[in-house]
């Protein structure tokens, strides 16, 4: 990266400026200050705190009655669990659809970092996506999906990479590969080591990244061997879903409601 001079630590990029601490537990100011500005503001489904060690952190739980499928959101780089482009579609439309949702606040950073910024913060992201997981079982639901967006999937993919994906029923993937201009991905998606059923979504204005990546994400899903696994491109999409939220809930319902487990 020109201008700027990066230290590899136990195999993380990290950038100068930013402590160890502050890279491993995010920014936690932020993150308090999301949570006080969006949480009078949520008028579908219920703020929860859950724990993750010794840290409390905001979800937001829209029950569907009778659901059997429980569904875990994580949002992007830098967001909240009620993002309106995306996440908020999302929780709320597969709620309608009958299935419960948990969308979970995930460690966050700065506006300004960058991908590279937020590797080594996806550690702090592995005992979030357990609580979450947790919380849906304590409530009974037999199934659980984990759907991620973009920065979110990084996240997934680094909490299946270290052995967590059997606790999952199935993933949802969206826009997976965005990283930073000349940032390349610290590891390989684990795609072939999780054999749940998968959907790879990305638009077809996605990043020209996400884009380039399709090929070798579909292959790895195909070497897990589930023949359920699908990837699908979104028509008019963006990386974002700006103006395709309905249609994102739509892909995403047809394909939970096909799945057997």
């Amino acid at each position: 990266m020109t201008g700027m001079f990066l230290a590899c630590i136990w195999g993380f990029v990290v950038a100068p400026g930013l402590s160890w601490a502050s890279m491993v537990e995010g920014d936690l100011v932020r993150e308090a200050r999301l949570r006080d500005e969006i949480v009078d503001m949520i008028f579908d489904g219920e703020p929860l705190m859950l724990q993750a060690g010794e840290r409390e952190f905001l979800s937001i739980l829209t029950e569907a009655e009778d659901a059997q499928i429980g569904v875990i959101i994580l949002h992007g780089r830098g967001f909240h669990p009620d993002w309106q482009e995306t996440v908020n579609p999302l929780r709320v439309g597969l709620a309608d659809h009958g299935w419960t949702t948990l969308s979970l606040q995930m460690p966050v950073l700065e506006k300004s970092a960058t991908y590279y910024d937020y590797v080594p913060v996806f550690d702090a992201a592995i005992p979030r996506i357990d609580a979450g997981v947790a919380e849906l079982r304590r409530r009974g639901l037999e199934h659980v999906v984990l759907i991620a967006h973009s920065c979110g999937a990084h996240m997934a993919m680094h909490w299946v990479d270290a052995g967590k994906g059997g606790a999952i029923d199935g993933y949802v993937g969206l826009g997976m590969g965005a990283t930073d201009y000349r940032q390349y991905m610290a590891k390989p998606f684990p795609l072939e080591r999780f054999t749940g059923p998968v959907l790879d979504v990305y638009g077809e204005n996605d990043f020209p990244a996400v884009i380039k990546m399709a090929p070798e994400r579909l292959s790895l899903i195909e070497q897990a061997g589930n023949a359920q696994s699908q990837q699908m491109l979104l028509p008019g999409a963006d990386h974002y879903y700006a103006k395709s939220g309905a249609a994102l809930v739509e892909l995403v319902h047809r394909w939970l409601a096909s799945i057997r487990f």
